[in-house]
């Protein structure tokens, strides 16, 4: 079963899934491989392994590495570049930046990406990037127009572009340590919109089980938190809080 099958199946069986993402900048390999055991051990899905500033080389290939060593879940990339690259990952969110002014960060990366994805035989998943207000370093980084907050219409015509473009999944992200998650009602209108054969993720300012368990009910089909796992020295109790409220059937 591949990773896309596997998260499919978990979304269809349990109501969401929980992504937990690791930065290989914020952490040594066998701190993040630590923190991958205890997600696991409480009910995480998968692991994402990437971050705003593409760290890449020996240290992504360490952090993901030890990941493995520590669990079983898939560890997922999440590349900010073509150096977001590890022949030692399952898969990669193959995704384009769809709101950006850098075309670099639409398809200049991907089609530069593409050939190493291939060689390494990593499993891509292609995935639709919107950024939303305040967007926080990765808006910064990829320059993106953001999607202001009061203004769902925009984020659901870059959705449907997305979906129309052949992407089954679609990313709404308010910024990594973001105040404030992504609005309810722009989740909502976005998931109406693409539909059930569309998965939805939703990350960014999400820090505890009861706003993960609304940004689900609003629609979303899987949770990323980073920041709010990272700065916790109780992992698994972080993980299970969140787990626990959005593992129930839609």
């Amino acid at each position: 079963m591949s990773v896309e099958e596997r998260l499919d199946e978990i979304v269809k069986a349990t109501g969401a899934a929980f992504l937990v993402l690791l930065d290989p900048e914020a952490q040594e390999p066998m701190v993040a491989g630590k923190m991958a055991e205890d997600a696991a051990a409480a009910g995480a899905d998968g692991i994402m392994v990437g971050g705003s500033t593409g760290v890449g080389g020996g240290v992504l290939d360490e952090t993901v590495q030890s990941v493995k060593r520590s669990c079983s879940l898939p560890v997922i990339l999440f590349p900010s570049n073509v150096g977001g690259l590890s022949k030692y990952a399952d898969a990669v969110f193959f995704m384009s930046l769809l709101n950006s002014r850098d075309p670099n960060y639409i398809t200049t990366n991907q089609a530069l990406g593409a050939l190493i994805v291939k060689r390494y035989g990593i499993e891509p998943i292609p995935m639709a990037y919107i950024l939303i207000e305040p967007g926080g370093t990765v808006g910064w980084v990829g320059d993106a127009r953001l999607i202001p907050r009061d203004r769902p219409q925009l984020a659901v015509a870059y959705a449907l572009a997305g979906k129309y473009l052949g992407m089954r999944y679609l990313y709404l992200e308010a910024g990594s340590g973001a105040e404030r998650h992504v609005p309810l009602e722009m989740i909502t209108s976005v998931k109406e919109a693409i539909g059930r054969d569309c998965k939805l993720i939703v990350g960014g300012g999400i820090r505890d089980g009861e706003s993960a368990g609304k940004i689900v009910e609003a629609g979303a089909d899987i949770i990323v938190t980073g920041t709010a796992v990272e700065e916790r020295r109780d992992v698994r109790e972080k993980v299970k809080e969140i787990t626990e409220r959005i593992k129930t059937k839609k």
